[in-house]
C-alpha cells in the first residue's frame, strides 16, 4: 500500500466515524483532529469553537506548555505558569538544604526577586507549530529497502528537517503517527529561564502520599507555579538577574467555580507513551517480562534509597526525589499488572489479534498484502528475547552509577564529535552539547557517593547472576566473575571492585566530568580513571547492541504500518495515534465510576474527607497552617469556594478523561475553555488503560481549582498570585 494510501485510510476514518455519544471518553486527539469531533463536543455542553484547538498559537492552546516530562500552562501575561507539585519536585530538592528543606516545607515567593532559580537545564517549551512532512521522510523508502538502511535513511531525514526548522530561541523535533504511516515536524519556542514561584508544603502537595497513590478517594493539593523568564530584549535567555517575565500572548482564565458531576472537562497535554496498536505478542512481553523486572528493581532500588535516607537529613534530601519516581513507578506497574491479568486486558488483545487473523485470512487480497506481517513482527521480537537478560543488566549498570554513565556520555560524545554533525547520533549533535553539560551540573546537587555505590553494587550483583550464554564478558573479567560463581564469593569480589572503584574515580567532582566531556577519544582511553575504563570496556557490548536495536527498528518501521493499516481497514471508528510526548487533546465529563460489587465512587472529595484522614504522622500529616484554615471554616468563616450542593470546599474530583505519563499539570477546561483544575494521577483501575481504554473503569485524578485558590488564600498568604491571575466571572446558571 502506498503512503499516499495509508494517510487515506486514516482520514477516510476520521471522517466516517460515528460521533456523538458513542465515542465516550477514548481517545488522545492530535489538536488538528479536534474539529471534526465538534459535533460530539456540542452535545456534551461545549460553548466554544472546536476550531480553535487546531490553532497552536491560538486561545487555548498557546496557552499549553511543556516541561519536559510535565505538562503546565500560563495563568498570566507575566508568564506565571500552573502545574503540580510533583512536577516541580526536582526544583525544590535543588533549593534545598537541611537548613531550608523546601521538599518539606514548601516555598512561597513574595515578591519577583525572591523567586528562586531551578538550575541549569530547566527549560519551558512553547508549541509553535505542527507540519506534515510524511513525504519528505518516506520518500523512495519501499519494502525492498534493507531493514538498516531503511531506518537510517528515515533517521537522517528527521535530522536534516530539525536542522532546517531549528533556529535561534526554537526548538524542532519530528515524531512518527499511527505507526509510522505518518511523520509530523513539531516546532517550540525554547524558554531557559524558568524560576520557582509557589509550593505548598508537602503535606498538602503530596498528602496521602503512597498510600494514597493512583487510588480514590484522593485530597491531594498537587499544584504548584513557576515563572517563566527571558531576556530584556524578549528572547530566550539562561537565567540572569537582568531577565524580565515572559509575557506570553495567550493564558488561560483561572475558574472559581472548579468541576462538577455531569459537567464536560478537557485535557489539554503532552501525555508520554501509550501501547494501544501494539501487537499481543508485543503487550505479552510487557506483561510477563518487562513490567515484573522493572517492579522487581524498584523495589530493590527503593529498599536501598530508603536506608540511605534514614542516615542524614541531607541524605533524605537527595534522595527523596529519586524514592518518589520509583515509588510511583512501582504502583504504576503494578496497576498494569492488576488490569492486564486481573482485569482481562491481557486476554481482550489476544482476542483482538485473533479477530485481525481471521480477517485477513479471510480474503485472498488481504492475505497477500498483510498475512505475514504478523509473524514477521513475532520473529523480531523472538530474537530481542535471546538477549534481553544480558542487555538489561547491561543497562542498570548505567542506571545504576551516574558516575559510569557520565564517563560513558563523554566516551561516546568523543567519537560522534569527530564526525560531520549529520552523522552524529540523535543526542550527541551540537544542538545537544549545551544541555548534556547543564545536566551534569544540575545532577551535583543531589549526586552523592554512598548513594552511587549502593544502588551500583545492587546493579552489579545482578549482572554477576547471569547464566553463561547471557554474561557481560567485559564486567567478568574487570570485576573477577567466574560463570557459576556463589553469590556470597561473588558479592565478596563486588565490595573489593568497589572499594577500588570509588576510592580512585575523580568523576564525583564537577570540573572533571565537565573536562571529560571535551576531550578526545584517544585521550579518554588513557585517563586511567576506574569509571573511564570501565566505560571504556563495556562500549563495544553496547554499540553491539544499539546495531542490533537499529536494525530491528528498521524492519519494524516497514511493518508497523502494514499492521496499523490491516487494524484501520478491519475496525474503523475511532481513530486516534498512541500518545508519543506531542501536544493531545481528551475530553469526557466528570463522573464516578465503580469501586467493587455494591460499591460506587463519587466524583467528588472534600476538606471533611481530608480531615477524616488527617492522623498528624507521615502521609497524612495536615500542616498546622491548614488545620487552622479549616478550623475558622468550621467555625462560621465563609469562603466564597464552597460548593453549595456539598457544603464544603472540594478538594478532587474524578474525570473521563484518557490520559497517561505527561499529562501531570495539564491543565483541565471546562465547557467555556476555563482552567477548573489541574490534572495529576488516574486510578489504579485505570492503568492498564496504556495498552486497552476500558470506559467502565478509567478515570483521572484532578485537583479541583477552588482547592487551589482556597489554600493560596487562606492557608499560604499567597493572595499575590491570585490577584495575578484572571479569575472568570461566574457562569450564568
Amino acid at each position: 500500500m502506498t503512503n499516499a494510501r495509508r494517510w487515506a485510510v486514516v482520514v477516510l476514518i476520521c471522517l466516517v466515524a460515528p460521533l456523538g455519544s458513542a465515542l465516550g471518553a477514548e481517545g488522545m486527539w492530535m489538536p488538528m483532529q479536534i474539529p471534526e469531533l465538534a459535533e460530539d463536543l456540542k452535545g456534551l455542553g461545549f460553548e466554544g469553537d472546536p476550531m480553535a484547538f487546531a490553532d497552536l498559537t491560538g486561545q487555548p492552546m498557546g496557552a499549553v506548555v511543556s516541561l519536559g516530562g510535565c505538562t503546565a500552562s500560563f495563568v498570566s501575561p507575566e508568564g506565571l505558569i500552573a502545574t503540580n507539585y510533583h512536577c516541580v519536585s526536582r526544583s525544590l530538592q535543588y533549593n534545598s538544604t537541611p537548613e531550608s528543606n523546601l521538599t518539606k516545607d514548601g516555598f512561597l515567593a513574595r515578591s519577583r526577586k525572591e523567586e528562586l532559580s531551578n538550575g541549569p537545564g530547566s527549560r519551558v517549551w512553547v508549541a509553535d507549530s505542527i507540519v506534515d512532512v510524511t513525504d519528505r521522510v518516506l520518500e523512495g523508502l519501499d519494502g525492498d529497502v534493507p531493514d538498516r538502511e531503511y531506518r537510517d535513511r528515515i533517521d537522517q531525514r528527521n535530522k536534516e528537517l530539525t536542522a532546517e526548522c531549528e533556529t535561534d530561541g526554537y526548538r524542532c523535533r519530528v515524531s512518527s503517527f499511527f505507526e509510522g504511516m505518518k511523520y509530523f515536524q513539531m516546532r517550540y519556542l525554547e524558554i531557559k529561564d524558568v524560576r520557582l514561584v509557589y509550593a505548598p508544603a508537602a503535606g498538602i502537595g503530596e498528602y496521602g502520599g503512597e498510600t494514597d497513590n493512583f487510588r480514590w478517594p484522593r485530597h491531594t493539593g498537587d499544584f504548584s507555579f513557576y515563572r517563566a523568564y527571558v531576556g530584556p530584549d524578549g528572547k530566550a535567555a539562561d537565567y540572569n538577574e537582568e531577565n524580565v517575565p515572559y509575557r506570553p500572548e495567550h493564558w488561560l482564565k483561572v475558574s472559581a467555580e472548579g468541576g462538577n458531576p455531569g459537567e464536560l472537562v478537557m485535557v489539554v497535554g503532552y501525555p508520554g507513551r501509550t501501547s494501544r496498536h501494539g501487537t499481543y505478542d508485543q503487550v505479552r512481553d510487557s506483561v510477563e517480562y518487562s513490567i515484573p523486572r522493572r517492579i522487581r528493581s524498584s523495589e530493590e532500588q527503593a529498599a536501598i534509597l530508603y536506608a540511605l535516607g534514614e542516615e542524614s537529613e541531607e541524605l533524605s534530601i537527595k534522595v527523596g526525589r529519586r524514592i518518589g519516581g520509583l515509588e510511583n513507578g512501582l504502583t504504576y506497574n503494578r496497576g498494569i499488572l492488576n488490569g492486564m491479568k486481573k482485569g482481562g486486558t491481557l486476554a481482550a488483545r489476544r482476542v483482538q489479534e485473533q479477530n485481525m487473523i481471521r480477517w485477513i485470512e479471510a480474503d485472498p487480497v488481504r492475505r497477500e498484502e498483510y498475512g505475514e506481517v504478523l509473524p514477521r513482527i513475532g520473529r523480531i521480537l523472538e530474537a530481542a528475547r535471546e538477549t534481553r537478560e544480558r542487555d538489561g543488566a547491561l543497562n542498570g549498570l548505567f542506571r545504576g552509577s551516574s558516575l559510569l554513565n557520565s564517563a560513558d556520555t563523554s566516551y561516546r560524545l568523543s567519537q560522534e564529535r569527530g564526525k560531520p554533525d549529520m552523522e552524529r547520533e540523535r543526542g550527541y549533535q551540537e544542538r545537544d552539547w549545551e544541555r548534556m553539560k547543564q545536566g551534569e551540573m544540575r545532577s551535583q546537587r543531589s549526586l552523592d557517593v554512598r548513594v552511587d555505590r549502593a544502588l551500583f553494587q545492587r546493579a552489579i550483583l545482578e549482572a554477576a547472576g547471569l547464566e553463561p550464554g547471557q554474561r557481560i564478558v567485559a564486567l567478568d573479567h574487570v570485576v573477577g566473575f567466574k560463570a557459576g560463581m556463589d553469590r556470597d564469593k561473588a558479592a565478596g569480589l563486588v565490595e573489593k571492585f568497589l572499594d577500588g572503584y570509588y576510592k580512585k574515580t575523580k568523576l564525583a567532582d564537577l570540573d572533571r566530568r565537565l573536562a571529560l566531556m571535551e576531550m578526545a577519544t584517544a585521550e579518554i582511553e588513557a585517563i586511567g580513571d576506574p569509571a573511564v575504563s570501565l566505560a571504556v570496556a563495556l562500549f563495544p557490548l553496547m554499540d553491539e547492541i544499539e546495531e542490533n536495536r537499529k536494525t530491528r527498528a528498521g524492519a519494524l518501521a516497514k511493518l508497523r504500518p502494514l499492521y496499523m493499516e490491516a487494524l484501520l481497514e478491519m475496525g474503523g471508528g475511532k481513530v486516534y495515534p498512541d500518545a508519543n510526548g506531542s501536544l493531545r487533546v481528551s475530553y469526557g465529563l466528570v463522573h464516578g465510576t465503580p469501586a467493587a460489587d455494591g460499591v460506587y465512587y463519587t466524583p467528588q472529595t472534600t476538606l471533611a474527607g481530608l480531615m477524616v484522614k488527617h492522623t498528624g504522622e507521615g502521609e497524612f500529616n495536615v500542616p498546622p497552617a491548614q488545620l487552622e484554615a479549616v478550623k475558622t471554616l468550621r467555625a462560621g468563616g465563609q469562603t466564597r469556594y464552597t460548593d453549595e450542593d456539598l457544603g464544603d470546599v472540594p478538594v478532587n474530583f474524578l474525570a473521563e478523561l484518557d490520559t497517561t505519563g505527561g499529562n501531570s499539570g495539564s491543565a483541565v477546561l471546562n465547557a467555556r475553555g476555563e482552567l477548573c483544575g489541574l490534572l495529576f494521577d488516574g486510578t489504579f483501575e485505570s492503568m492498564a488503560a496504556d495498552y486497552l481504554f476500558d470506559p467502565r473503569t478509567t478515570r483521572s485524578i484532578v485537583v479541583d481549582s477552588r482547592y487551589m485558590l482556597w489554600v493560596m488564600t487562606e492557608v499560604d498568604e499567597a493572595g499575590h498570585l491570585v490577584e495575578e491571575m484572571e479569575i472568570a466571572p461566574a457562569a450564568a446558571k
